[in-house]
């Protein structure tokens, strides 16, 4: 890893005016819960300004020059967001965020005209689901849901003593017929071997969904190249807006699926009795769809690319070794995840002996430090861990040495407000 010096993150802070105010009794923000929403530049701020100001229509419908400007900004956000991540353009489907783009995976492979992928047989009893114990509510209740409509079984992963994936705790068999995982925990902040994943899945003939929320925003990603037959991630977790996600899939199996909804300019043709549907990527955007969102991706995107992933990947690493030294040293402090940085991301979660994780993210809010505090969508995850909520610090490229500083002095000041320190 490079250091934190290949990035001038002072400089890149000022395109984010959010980060230079004030808060609680005039003391600086400290944010740190990226991994709920990220903040975004004045770069992606201008280009859904700029759109909604000069070029605003509803894409792939009408004739006029706004219609065709529009649909032209929106088919470029299309093409860089797929070059982003590996994949090809008619690879990349738009939907309101990653929850929506996992549940229309779940949805159209329990379909029955999605039998062709299984052999010609629909999804049913007698097949297997395959999650983890990692997995946030957004990559676990899809799948609840569609084994209950198809009366498959849902099978999962164990997770380590450090909140890994316990590859120990699981064989697959030919009844499986989708692995869906985390490529990283948003609790324990643990990066999968997706490559590990992969080749087990493909053993049995299975296919593989991988839920990108927390890696796209933080490292080089190329789902072509991890070799996945889906992914999912999120637009206000990446530096751009809230309102889309974006679903990948390849290119064979999205042309062999059924909509998710239905309606808008995703037909072919329709008649009284019945309709046919476009080719994909279209067959999965009915209505008009969240244009300006997917414009401020888009530019997201690219400013990421400027920045360079290596280096926004190097940034954070330094971010999160620096917080796992400051964090490990404060007795009382336990770290709900790995303890070091190898194949870790920038979520840390953390209890803390004898305050509530609510009155801890009190007291830290008191301080200008914004963490989350709660079960984070991963309930199942937090009982394996034996607590009910934790306080979790969610990092960002544009994260500092100093606020991982500011983040430990407030966890002191916690401790010694209720007399544990």
């Amino acid at each position: 890893m490079t250091t934190a010096t290949a990035l001038d993150v002072t400089a890149l802070r000022a395109d984010f005016p959010i980060l230079s105010r004030t808060v609680r009794d005039d003391k600086p923000l400290v944010y740190l819960d990226s991994g709920a929403t990220s903040q975004r530049p004045l770069q992606v701020l201008d280009a859904e300004r700029d759109f909604l100001l000069n070029h605003n229509a509803a894409v792939h419908r009408g004739a006029h020059q706004l219609a065709e400007e529009a649909t032209d900004a929106y088919e470029h956000a299309r093409a860089a967001i797929a070059g982003f991540v590996g994949a090809a353009v008619d690879e990349i489907v738009f939907t309101k965020n990653a929850t929506e783009s996992l549940n229309l995976v779940a949805y159209a492979l329990g379909d029955d005209r999605s039998a062709p992928l299984f052999g010609g047989k629909a999804l049913g009893e007698g097949d297997t689901i395959v999650v983890t114990e990692l997995e946030h509510h957004a990559n676990l209740v899809p799948w609840q849901e569609l084994c209950r409509r198809t009366g498959a079984t849902l099978r999962w992963y164990g997770i380590t003593d450090d909140g890994r994936i316990d590859l120990d705790s699981l064989e697959l068999d030919e009844s499986v017929k989708v692995v869906a995982f985390t490529h990283q925990s948003n609790v324990t902040g643990a990066v999968a071997d997706v490559p590990e994943l992969v080749r087990r899945a493909r053993a049995v003939d299975a296919y593989v969904v991988l839920d990108a929320c927390q890696s796209v925003p933080h490292m080089p990603v190329d789902f072509a190249s991890l070799g996945v037959d889906f992914a999912a991630f999120s637009g206000h977790k990446m530096l751009g807006p809230s309102g889309v996600g974006v679903l990948y899939g390849r290119a064979a199996l999205l042309s062999q699926l059924p909509p998710f909804l239905t309606g808008g300019s995703m037909i072919e043709t329709v008649t009284m009795e019945s309709s046919t549907y476009a080719l994909p990527p279209q067959r999965f955007e009915a209505g008009v769809p969240m244009t300006s969102q997917v414009v401020g991706l888009g530019a997201a995107v690219e400013y990421l690319e400027k920045i360079g992933m290596d280096v926004v990947a190097a940034h954070e690493h330094d971010l999160v070794v620096h917080a796992l030294d400051r964090l490990g040293a404060i007795d009382g402090l336990r770290i709900v995840g790995p303890r070091d940085a190898q194949m870790r991301g920038g979520a840390i979660a953390f209890d803390v002996e004898g305050i509530h994780a609510h009155d801890l993210g009190q007291i830290l809010d008191d301080e200008g430090v914004a963490i989350r505090v709660g079960h984070h969508c991963a309930w199942p995850l937090h009982r394996q861990f034996g607590v009910q909520a934790s306080a979790r610090a969610s990092l960002a490229v544009y994260n500092t040495l100093d606020e991982i500083d500011a983040l430990a002095d407030a966890i002191g000041v916690a401790q010694r407000f209720f007399g544990e320190r």
